[in-house]
Formats: structure tokens, sequence, C-alpha cells
């Protein structure tokens, strides 16, 4: 009996190629697994084309819920983004589709597990090491670093074997996306002097094509996760899928990002995130009112390293077990509500507030009803400033006369 093989299948040109190879190359009999994770429209399509090509079997898996509550809330309870920019939509994702291909290869006794992941890619780091450290028994496959083909040897390849893919010479975009987020490259986006192309772009409309007025949202949360949208509580993914509609209208989430891969080039890529935009940003302005600085400053640097070890494809992995205790402990108190105004592709915070607010009407204002002691200002400056006055007088005022 042939060996199995459980291949990661998007149903795009890639992974569909990547049945037939497996087929020819190895032998194998392939085992298809189709995680939804927001980004697939038509599950039972994509199982009767795997089958269509050659896959034994062809599984599908709504993980939706598990994607947001384990993957995606506790990236934005660390506001984890990479390099500032990008918040990790695709890095996200991979972690849980190792999981779900580990699942589903000690259940069907297969031998080895499959991905689309290629040589020069971040993905390809992200599942061999997600998989090594949840089953390291397991063979790993990884057919577009192994057969060499360009991306158009590729199309051709594909039709050459009857293989349906909707991409073509003239549409070379390489796509993925999911609930927090639709990542872009290929084509004409390879030059990072061309502006993206509005035909890349479908989840958010051009400046010109949204609203002249602006639209107002106000998003609750719960200790640091979003629960609600203009009062109405949701679940976390119909939540997302709300506010991706929602700012997309307005234009909003466009990130066109020059960024530096794991394995050492640079990448020019385009996302489209917008509820990933908005819940960033509208939960950063809740840490301001509910966190001291201190625990803001210090926030902000686990941010990074929660970040980098996401796109790093290290989810599994001791120190971000250790990284997100603290994350999570941080978020005992962020909760409230923020109000955000999308328009003409902007996102802002224009109001906040909480029970457990660190802000204080009476403290800041300079009207009535001010209770801040002025007086003890004289004497905080003296001490805060008598290093800066002993390093003066015995060290700095010495050099400078020297000088003269």
């Amino acid at each position: 009996m042939a060996d199995e093989v459980v291949l990661a299948y998007s149903g795009g040109l890639d992974t569909s190629v990547a049945i037939k190879w497996l087929i020819e190359r190895y032998g194998m009999q392939v085992i298809t697994l189709t995680a939804d994770i927001g980004g697939v429209r038509d599950l039972p399509a994509i199982r009767e084309k795997a089958l269509g090509i050659g896959a034994v079997n062809a599984l599908t898996v709504d993980a939706k819920e598990v994607f947001v509550n384990s993957f995606i809330f506790p990236a934005l309870q660390a506001n984890a983004i990479y390099e500032g920019q990008y918040p990790l939509a695709t890095a996200l994702a991979r972690p849980l589709i190792a999981k779900l291909l580990v699942d589903v290869a000690k259940k069907e006794g297969a031998n080895a597990i499959a991905h689309g992941g290629t040589g020069k890619g971040n993905d390809q780091v992200r599942f061999d090491v997600s998989i090594a450290a949840l089953a390291p028994e397991l063979k790993i496959l990884a057919p577009a670093r192994e057969w060499g083909m360009t991306r158009e040897g590729t199309i051709t390849y594909a039709q050459e074997h009857g293989i349906p893919v909707p991409i073509t010479v003239a549409n070379p975009y390489s796509i993925d996306e999911n609930l927090w987020g639709r990542s872009i490259e290929c084509g004409v986006l390879e030059d990072p002097w061309i502006e993206p192309p509005e035909e890349v772009f479908t989840w958010t409309k051009p400046v010109r094509e949204t609203p002249d007025e602006p639209s107002y949202v106000e998003i609750g949360f719960d200790t640091g996760i979003p629960v609600s949208l203009n009062g109405k509580e949701l679940d976390g993914v119909s939540l997302i899928q709300q506010l991706n509609q929602l700012a997309g209208e307005y234009g909003v989430g466009r990130i066109d990002h020059l960024e530096n891969r794991l394995v050492g080039i640079k990448s020019r890529e385009v996302y489209e995130a917008p509820a990933a935009t908005v819940l960033l940003k509208a939960h950063q302005a809740l840490e301001a009112m509910t966190l001291s600085r201190s625990q803001l400053r210090f926030k902000e640097k686990v941010a990074t390293e929660y970040a980098d070890l996401i796109y790093n494809g290290l989810w599994f992995s001791a120190l971000r077990d250790d990284i997100a205790a603290y994350v999570s402990s941080s978020q005992r108190f962020v909760s409230g509500t923020v109000k955000v105004k999308l328009h003409k592709g902007n996102c802002l915070v224009v109001g906040r507030k909480s029970p457990v607010s660190l802000y204080s009407y009476s403290l800041a204002t300079y009207d009535k009803g001010d209770i801040f002691d002025q007086s003890a200002s004289p004497g905080f400056i003296h001490i805060w400033g008598l290093p800066v006055r002993l390093q003066a007088q015995v060290q700095l005022q010495k050099e400078k006369t020297k000088e003269e």
C-alpha cells in the first residue's frame, strides 16, 4: 500500500499542482485538508476539485472560531504587528493549520505532511517548525520547494495536466486570505516602485469611492478582547467579519509593506486588513487609558518580540508560552469602550472610556475642580533633576571649561 500524505490544501495554484506532483513523484496517496479560517468561499467546490485532481480523500474543517479565540485575539492583546505594519494574518494561520494537519495525519495513519510553502518564503519555516514541534516523527514535504518550477512553469504544468486554477500568466498574483487579513504578492507588485493596481484589492474600496460622510464605531472590550460593536454583543468571528465589511467600505486597512523575510530577503507585500487595523488601534488606545506608563513602555517591547515570534514560525515555543502568560496578565484591566472614526481611508480614535481608567479629569483639568497640588512640583523637580545638576557641576562644566 502506498504511503499516505496529508496536504494543506487551499485550492490555489501551488497546492493544486502539488496533488498531482506528489502522486507522480512519490507515488503517494494524497489526503487534502482545507481549513476554513475566513478565506474559503466554497468548501464543497474545493473538496470536489481536490478529488478531481486525484486526492483519495478531501477533508474540510471550519476553524474560524478557534482561529479567532486562540490565535487572533491573543495576538491582538499583545498588539503584535510585524515591523510596525503587518498584522500577521497569514503568519497567525500557519501554526493552526499545522496543528490540524498533525491531528489528521495521526487519525488517518499518514506518515507525512505536505504544504505549499516555497523555498524562499516564510511559510515553509512556519509549517516545518510547527509540525516538527508537534509531531517530529512525521516526514515533511514541500513540493513547491522541490519541483524547481517558476511561477509561469507551475501554471503551464497545471494547464498540461488539466488542473483548473484561477491564476494565469496574465493574472499571476499569489493571494492568501483569512479573517484577519488578505495578502497579495507576485506580478507587478514585485517592483516596489509600481503603485499596486486597483485590481489587487477586493476588501477595501478606493478612497474616491468611499462615502463622503464619516462613520463612527464604538468597540467594547473586555480584558483586551473585543466583545461588541455599537453596543451590540457579538462573537469574535461575527465581530471581525462585520468590521472587515464596514471598514473596507471606507477604504481602511490597505498596507504596502517592504518587509524583511526570515530567509534574509526583502519582499514587497500588499495587505488588506480592515478589521485588524481598526481593532489594533482601538486596543492600543484603551491600553493607553488603563495601563500605567511603565506597563505601556515594557509592553511595547513585548509586542515587538511577540510579533517576531509569530512571523518567524515559533508559535509552539516555550518563549511564546511565557510571553503569552505576561500578555494575558497585562490585560486584566483593559476593559472599556473605544470610539473610532472611519473616513476616506483613515481610522482615527476619537473617544475612549473605561470603568477602570487611570485618566482622572480632576487631576488633568486646568478648569474648576482641579485637585492637582501644583505647590508640590518645585520639590519634585528638585529631586528629579538632582542627578543632572550633580553631573553638570562635577563633570560637564569642567569639560566645557577645559575646551575653552
